[in-house]
């Protein structure tokens, strides 16, 4: 299978290329950008690999995303690249209305003209995020028919994606399919996401910063986990249908961060009293969702997916991984600490 994935180069998208590649030996095209989240180390692992090749190129161009899609002639376009931060979205919304709403659609477009054109039958799946839903009561489960409500710039701009992707599904037939994911976590996740942060600073002896009361819930999901229902989706996923891929592990901020905290105190045989002392509560963010949680009834039933991998297992490799991987740390906590930087100019400017 020939399979084109954008946003290759960051955490989810990486580890999709290199289970596609190495585990199943298809025939992967990354794209990326290679913006401040997306990096090359990622998949150093595929270097000299015969059935992969990289592309740095930007999703909104238009021309290039077009010529590409003709030239590799892909059975599959798993769309992945997106801006995802809640934070940077607050701060700085723009970027993520044009990467996230305005790339999909060129890529939809692209896809479009190429099967147009007498190529192959290319589907198209869309990866995007429990965030679009909005926020959940202290009962029930999303579904794939629950209503958008989303309460960011970033889930609003996925939220306009999903509705673009659906929408060229319904008007000319392309054959496209949704996912929805919950929180993921697990090795080379930037060092902007709650659970690294965590990490990182724990290891550094740092304050671990948790907003509000800490008592927001998501739903957690390992990486892998993600990209093997990724992968069903590629396999036998239907056109015009969205699948939820969910942990089933409910957990609040606050319960996550002890966890991380008593795995990096074992790995280094501590007590968890002194890092536990280093949570230091602080104010909300605007808008924050209180609870988050996906009903993963469909993937499970039509496709034969479930979670294997449990929480406190794959937190404790977790934090083996960044532990083992100080340079890929320093890199990354380097990259972020500038594209904040950069950010700040940008909205003071």
């Amino acid at each position: 299978m020939r399979v084109l994935v954008t946003g290759g180069a960051g955490f989810i998208g990486s580890a999709l290329v290199r289970h596609l590649v190495a585990g199943r030996g298809e025939e992967v095209c990354t794209v990326d950008k290679l913006t401040y989240a997306g990096n090359p180390a990622n998949l150093a692992s595929l270097e000299g690999r015969a059935n992969h090749r990289f592309e740095a190129l930007d999703i909104c161009d238009a021309a290039s995303m077009r010529t590409l899609v003709a030239d590799f002639a892909p059975d599959a376009l798993m769309h992945l690249a997106a801006e995802s931060h809640v934070d940077r979205s607050i701060e700085g919304p723009a970027d993520f209305v044009r990467t996230n709403i305005v790339g999909t659609c060129t890529l939809l477009e692209a896809v479009r003209e190429f099967r147009a054109s007498g190529g192959r039958e290319c589907r198209f799946i869309h990866v995007s995020t429990d965030e679009v839903y909005g926020s959940l009561g202290a009962k029930g489960l999303f579904t794939e028919d629950s209503p958008y409500r989303p309460n960011s710039p970033y889930s609003a701009s996925k939220a306009a994606a999903d509705h673009l992707a659906r929408a060229w599904c319904s008007t000319y037939g392309l054959p496209v399919t949704v996912t929805n994911c919950s929180n993921n976590y697990g090795p080379y996740q930037f060092p902007e996401k709650l659970i690294p942060v965590v990490i990182l600073r724990a290891l550094d002896g740092e304050p671990v910063p948790v907003y509000g009361d800490g008592l927001q819930v998501r739903d957690w999901l390992h990486v892998e986990d993600h990209v093997r229902g990724l992968a069903a989706v590629l396999d036998g996923g239907r056109a015009g249908r969205t699948y939820n891929i969910g942990g089933n592990c409910e957990k609040t901020n606050l319960d996550v961060v002890r966890t991380v905290l008593r795995a990096v105190a074992s790995s280094r045989g501590e007590s968890a009293d002194s890092l536990l002392g280093l949570i230091e509560f602080v104010a909300d963010r605007p808008g924050h969702d209180r609870r988050y949680a996906l009903d993963a009834t469909r993937i499970a039933g039509e496709l034969g997916w479930k979670p294997r991998i449990g929480f406190e297992s794959g937190i404790a490799d977790t934090v083996e991984w960044y532990a083992a991987n100080g340079d890929w740390c320093d890199a990354s906590r380097r990259i972020y600490d500038g594209a904040r930087l950069g950010l700040k100019e940008a909205a003071g400017s």
